[in-house]
């Protein structure tokens, strides 16, 4: 998102606990940086990258926007903050997201973002994603202590320890791959490897629900015909109860009684 960053001197006199959620500002070793809003691309992008990323199956705790006072005069809201998003009011005071991911669009001040990428490594996060919305679309990886690289629509971006699946790079920008890679993930919170094997699970499950209609078929019709060969021909309503049980043990019970009793009360008795 755009900022507006002071040229950095000395310390400046602000503290984190000087600032109050909701006010339109995050700290940098004590200097006060003006959060702008974001444009309609920006907010789409971080909207569908954030319940992507929410989803995934190792992540207990995700938040947009979340301040961390990552030191005294140190605030800092990335994008998006996965790991260490507690349900408390106020910042969360500890370490930085273990991913953060920051979008950048039009307008974005490149140097407040570099300082920003550094506050967010110092202060504990372990992977750090710049989307890029500008220009063709891609994603920086910040780590600590290595190099930037770079990552475009195609290739998989992983966070080892953090996420469980890895993630599209389309799915952090593009409305589509990120439904995608989310119903991936909602389906591996309920059990499901992916939308294939719930569709197998429900190809197994008709293949048996028809094993059983077929079986309860055969002794209703083998219950009639025993009935009948004996001349005890059930009534309306007896031939209802036969066409309506679903129950194999009862169907057998009858079949077996239809072959000794005299009459219809014993066999349905």
């Amino acid at each position: 998102m755009p900022k507006t960053v002071p040229a950095f001197q000395a310390p400046g006199p602000f503290r984190a606990d000087q600032i109050r959620p909701g006010d339109p500002y995050e700290l940098s070793d004590g200097h006060p940086i003006q959060c702008m809003p974001t444009g309609g691309r920006g907010s789409r992008a971080n909207l569908v990258g954030a319940a992507m990323l929410d989803s995934d199956p190792a992540v207990e705790s995700a938040g947009v926007d979340t301040g961390f006072a990552l030191t005294p005069n140190t605030l800092r809201a990335p994008d998006v903050a996965v790991g260490n998003v507690t349900d408390a009011a106020g910042w969360v005071k500890g370490p930085a997201p273990p991913l953060a991911v920051e979008y950048a669009d039009s307008g974005q001040d490149e140097p407040e973002l570099r300082a920003r990428i550094a506050d967010l490594l110092a202060g504990g996060t372990r992977v750090l994603w710049v989307v890029r919305l500008v220009g063709p679309p891609r994603v920086e990886i910040h780590t600590p202590g290595l190099p930037m690289r770079v990552c475009r629509p195609g290739e998989l971006l992983e966070a080892p320890g953090i996420l469980r699946n890895p993630v599209p790079v389309a799915a952090l920008f593009d409305r589509t791959a990120a439904h995608e890679a989310t119903l991936r993930n909602l389906l591996q919170r309920k059990g499901y490897g992916d939308l294939d094997a719930v569709r197998e699970e429900g190809q197994v499950q008709g293949r048996e629900e028809g094993q059983t209609q077929g079986a309860l078929t055969a002794l209703r019709e083998a219950l009639l015909l025993v009935l009948a060969q004996r001349g005890l021909d059930p009534d309306p309503a007896r031939r209802a109860a036969i066409a309506d049980c679903t129950d194999p043990e009862r169907l057998r019970r009858w079949l077996g009684q239809a072959a000794v009793a005299a009459s219809l009360s014993e066999v349905f008795g």
